[in-house]
């Protein structure tokens, strides 16, 4: 008994590890027997399709305002096509309390009275990640997500494991090729007699791994730099972060899997591994083309180095990773099939937001067309004007510091800025700012960064929950929970910008340090 008070800590870890491994074995065999599925269909898991019409008009544009119910002709309002309300008053309880312990964690961290056994580390980590993610895969398979998207994402794992070769020329897909590789994994595991049933499980299972992986990416880079207490408390915050939880086993989109690419590329661009960093980003540009947003910081790497060396390599990795991704799907394909691709994707949504809570539409702008006119400029100018100060912001920053270990920081910087203020932004696109906060915060030790991981944790979960579960029902789209949840991106991207200033400041004032030094900036209270 006195040994179970010594390491109260270890046995609670245990019984939730315990308890979740229940809950996850318990909940994929109950969902196996059931006759059907939470998304209405039949417990077979056969890939029945129920697609949205891509063809629209210029008042109804293909496919996306049925696919998030927002219709212009009612006066831009949501709710036409809700996704379902289930489980919706559990999450928001869930994330008031994960918001309230956070606070509460942040204290204990600041005051250094949290306290590990070094018998009990390893224990409470992989307790930690396992019930982070048994609880997802408990819940995964009774979420339908977002039924637009789960079933795009159905359609085209079938295709992808039915002729993966000709994925692009036999369909319309127009998403990148780098995740149709795990698409064919899923088509394949699907088709199998055993998991047919598990397809919505199979679709988010991905993201709710990369939740786990990137968690313990974030502990091992905070055990590193700070202490193992301050890394155990990061990996908790980001694997039990609702505003992650929301986006991979509730929606069920592949965020997280992006997430985790970006983080990893920061991190070794961070560590000085330009090579790797580089074919990082190029499969997170494969994946996404907001990859792109995050390409700047690994120039302003490259031209701090001062190596022709380092730029042929980067180049040579560059090229290399883009073929070897890009060459199964190129039989029979126009050599600029390609940039047709992310032509056609870039340009997909010509609006000023596309349900961003951001600055154009904290302006009463989302879903304006990108052409109408703010002043003396439309709204896609605006959008590339400030791409363009975001970019050279965030590479005085990088300068001012002399340091690669400023990246995480510019990349969070850079994509605050770009999701607050460009155009065609989309709901989702902030959602690495979770992760790469609480990088910054590592590396440049100040604590003003974990409020910014806790107030951009919170944007995202709010945006996400909100457009998910269209809360309007039917009301104006421009309501008190669009004003204030992008009054409050505009006010910590300016905080952002703040901090990441007196960071630098604090970096100038000290001597340059060597590349096999570990940088530290003072605290700023």
């Amino acid at each position: 008994m006195k040994l179970m008070r010594q390491r109260k800590m270890a046995v609670f870890s245990i019984f939730m590890l315990l308890l979740s491994l229940g809950l996850a074995v318990y909940s994929v065999m109950s969902y196996k027997g059931s006759s059907s599925a939470a998304s209405g269909q039949r417990g077979s898991g056969r890939m029945q399709m129920s697609i949205h019409d891509s063809t629209g008009t210029a008042s109804n544009p293909p496919g996306e305002f049925k696919r998030y119910g927002f219709s212009p002709a009612s006066g831009g309002r949501f709710g036409e096509n809700s996704s379902s309300s289930t489980f919706a008053w559990p999450i928001a309880i869930y994330a008031v309390i994960f918001f309230g312990l956070a606070a509460a964690g942040y204290f204990i961290l600041k005051k250094k009275r949290f306290e590990v056994r070094i018998t009990d580390r390893r224990l409470l980590l992989w307790s930690m990640l396992g019930t982070g993610l048994l609880l997802r895969i408990a819940a995964a398979p009774w979420i339908a997500g977002h039924p637009f998207d789960i079933n795009l994402f159905k359609s085209w794992a079938a295709s992808a494991a039915s002729d993966l070769t000709g994925f692009y020329l036999n369909g319309s897909s127009d998403y990148p090729p780098f995740y149709v590789y795990i698409l064919y994994i899923i088509g394949q595991l699907t088709n199998t007699v055993t998991l047919s049933s598990y397809s919505t499980l199979l679709i988010k299972l991905p993201s709710i791994l990369a939740d786990a992986a990137t968690a313990y990416l974030l502990y091992k880079v905070g055990r590193r730099y700070l202490t193992y207490e301050a890394g155990l408390l990061i990996g908790l915050f980001y694997v039990f972060n609702p505003a992650v939880f929301i986006n991979s086993t509730v929606w069920g989109q592949v965020d997280s899997f992006f997430t985790l690419i970006i983080a990893a590329a920061i991190y070794l661009l961070s560590e000085g591994k330009l090579v790797w960093s580089t074919v990082i980003l190029t499969l997170s540009v494969l994946m996404k083309p907001q990859g792109i947003i995050y390409l700047p910081i690994l120039f302003f790497a490259l031209v701090a180095a001062r190596k022709w060396r380092s730029w042929f390599a980067s180049a040579a990795s560059a090229v290399l990773t883009l073929l070897i991704v890009i060459l199964p799907f190129s039989i029979g394909q126009d050599p600029l099939w390609l940039y047709d691709l992310y032509s056609g994707t870039v340009n997909e949504y010509p609006y000023a937001s596309v349900n961003a809570f951001n600055f154009f539409a904290f302006l009463g702008a989302n879903y304006k067309p990108d052409t109408d006119t703010l002043l003396i400029f439309s709204y896609h100018t605006w959008g590339l004007i400030f791409i363009v100060l975001s970019t050279l912001f965030s590479w005085w920053m990088y300068i001012r510091t002399r340091s690669i270990r400023f990246a995480s920081a510019c990349a969070l910087l850079l994509i605050a800025m770009v999701f607050t203020f460009s155009s065609s932004m989309h709901e989702r696109y902030l959602f690495p700012a979770a992760a790469l906060s609480l990088l910054a915060y590592t590396y440049l030790k100040d604590r003003r960064l974990l409020w910014l991981a806790g107030g951009f944790s919170l944007t995202i979960f709010v945006n996400t929950y909100y457009i998910y579960y269209n809360s309007t029902n039917g009301g104006s789209s421009y309501g008190l929970t669009l004003f204030l949840t992008s009054s409050l991106n505009i006010v910590l991207c300016i905080y952002l910008a703040k901090i990441l200033w007196d960071c630098g400041s604090a970096y100038q004032q000290r001597p340059l340090p060597r590349s096999d030094q570990q940088v530290t900036v003072q605290q700023i209270p």
